[in-house]
């Protein structure tokens, strides 16, 4: 009964997103409002995987959203003009600094972890704050823009057609989240669980933790570079502020807002938080105090976050 409840929830979920284009005008938003919710869903649940499902926490993870941003907008500016191949290169680009840094903390736990991962993210982010001739220092990387897809019978339109930018964005996270799904259900899955369980025991029963917190790492933040990308061409523009650990601090609200321990909790509170900033940014300039506000009730009074509300509700009843 509860699976199949699961299965209709999640079939909600997927239509609605499918067919966002359609009805969010008639609710008061706009097209380009829900491509922001679809990408900062993905970057939160890609976070996620490494907080909700490991049980490591980052605050670093914007470093890597900030990379993929920066690594499409200067293969379009300065390379090629292709969307699809700078969508790669912002991916390569973070997934691989990722494994860089993972490698150096992946023994380091707790606190520890967290403050070492903000250090390392202050660190590409006093890069592209300070190098004005590549990323346009304080003034952001501007002059390019997405170009259309060129699929060989057809072309694309995603510069002018926002619902095209839609589809693209839509079918990316559709992807992303069916890999993330399906490496949760995997073996290696179960071992990230089972270290964040309790982790002395996974390591008794044999789990090499480091190389599986390193592994976890580094897919989180190859889908954080992913919506960085995808983030940078909704805008047309990258700037030094998408690496700033505050960004990662949104990251954290979202996945906390929806529910750590709930595969779908990130879209939920990603939903809630672009929603609400959007709202409240257009009545006044203190909107930062009021979602500060609303994210300290939910972790006062629902801990466990939206969907895990619902979720203890069902086990319970």
């Amino acid at each position: 009964m509860r699976a199949a409840a699961v299965r209709y929830a999640e079939a909600a979920i997927w239509i609605a997103l499918a067919t966002m284009p359609y009805w969010i005008n008639a609710v008061g938003g706009y097209t380009s409002l829900g491509t922001r919710v679809v990408v900062m869903a993905l970057a939160a649940t890609a976070l996620n995987f490494l907080l909700g499902f490991t049980g490591v926490l980052s605050f670093g993870h914007a470093a890597y959203f900030g990379l993929g941003a920066y690594g499409v907008g200067m293969t379009i500016k300065y390379l090629v003009p292709s969307t699809g191949l700078g969508i790669v290169v912002g991916v390569v680009t973070g997934t691989v600094a990722a494994a860089v840094v993972g490698a150096l903390i992946a023994r380091l736990r707790g606190v520890y972890f967290a403050m070492v991962t903000i250090a390392f993210g202050q660190v590409f982010y006093f890069i592209a704050f300070r190098w004005n001739s590549v990323t346009g220092g304080d003034d952001g990387l501007s002059g390019w823009r997405r170009v259309p897809i060129d699929l060989g019978f057809a072309k694309v339109d995603i510069l002018n057609d926002s619902i095209a930018f839609y589809y693209l964005v839509f079918v990316c996270f559709a992807v992303a989240v069916a890999a993330m799904a399906a490496l949760l259900r995997s073996p290696f899955g179960r071992s990230l669980l089972a270290i964040r369980e309790n982790e002395r025991r996974a390591r008794f029963l044999g789990i090499p933790v480091e190389l599986h917190i390193w592994l976890s790492f580094v897919i989180s933040c190859c889908f954080v570079s992913l919506a960085g990308a995808l983030y940078a061409l909704l805008n047309n523009f990258a700037d030094p502020h998408g690496l700033r650990w505050d960004q990662s601090g949104d990251f954290v609200i979202m996945a906390v807002l929806g529910g750590m321990r709930s595969f779908w909790g990130p879209l939920v509170g990603a939903a809630i938080f672009v929603v609400l900033q959007d709202y409240l940014s257009s009545l006044t300039d203190n909107w930062m105090s009021l979602i500060g506000l609303f994210f300290i009730l939910v972790v006062l009074f629902f801990p466990r976050g939206v969907l895990g509300v619902f979720g203890r509700r069902n086990h319970t009843s």
